[in-house]
């Protein structure tokens, strides 16, 4: 089963930023897709929750230098 999920990020300071949480999320077991829109301010994950937790996808993106907000 995959979901999806959108998360509010702020400390984005141009499209690099973005492509970088993207490469972060996709390199989680789970992961199956990350759109990352830094006009937007979002990201847009699907992934399997069975084999990946939201906390751990906050938690990445955490590590990778922004801030999730409105989870």
């Amino acid at each position: 089963m995959v979901i999806k999920k959108k998360f509010k990020i702020t400390d984005m300071h141009c499209s690099s930023c973005a492509l970088t949480i993207d490469m972060a999320l996709e390199d989680l077991e789970g992961v199956k897709k990350s759109q990352t829109s830094y006009t937007r301010g979002e990201i847009e994950a699907e992934f399997d929750p069975e084999k990946v937790q939201e906390k751990e996808l906050i938690e990445v993106v955490q590590k990778a230098g922004y801030t999730v907000v409105n989870v």
